[in-house]
């Protein structure tokens, strides 16, 4: 029987491989963890972000759901929201964009403060032809997190319009 630790190292050092730009020996690995451990969401999370950074968009799909679905152990939070992130945007890359809005709203809903899911969202969006809502979470995006000087002097009249791209006056 194999120990918790020896799951957790193998892990850590397939996840290490990733970042060391050692991609695909990451994903091999994390493909025979995943076969190892079917039901933990830290691996399937791994694994679909493994597939994702080497461009197998579709085969990373299966991973994310079931690091969100019915694997044991929940992801912690932040990779709750990266799974949430990542799936979201593989599906819009696939072309399955009304998966990509509902998963993306959902995700900024339960992640509000994640400016990133809101952007992904409006891209999503953009591809369901929902142009207007779209571009109106993107103004609110940008009001309320630019930095930019100039940004910031008009945020009330970006938030205002944001609200009817159409309003006069």
């Amino acid at each position: 029987m194999e120990h918790h630790e020896d799951k957790d190292g193998l892990l850590a050092e397939a996840v290490a491989l990733r970042q060391e730009g050692r991609r695909e020996e990451a994903r091999e690995r994390l493909v025979a963890l995943s076969a190892r451990w079917p039901d933990d969401a830290g691996i399937a999370y791994q694994t679909a972000w493994a597939h994702d950074v080497l461009g197998l968009e579709a085969e990373a799909v299966p991973y994310y759901e079931k690091a969100l679905g019915d694997a044991s152990g929940r992801l912690a939070p932040d990779d709750r929201r990266g799974a949430l992130l990542g799936l979201g945007s593989t599906y819009r890359v696939l072309g399955r964009y009304e998966d990509a809005v509902a998963l993306l709203t959902r995700a900024a809903d339960e992640f509000p403060e994640d400016g990133s899911l809101r952007a992904f969202l409006a891209m999503a969006l953009y591809n369901t032809g929902r142009h207007h809502e779209s571009v109106s979470l993107l103004l609110r995006l940008l009001a309320g997190t630019s930095e930019d000087p100039s940004v910031r002097t008009y945020r009330p009249a970006i938030e205002h319009y944001a609200e009817d791209l159409d309003a006069i006056g």
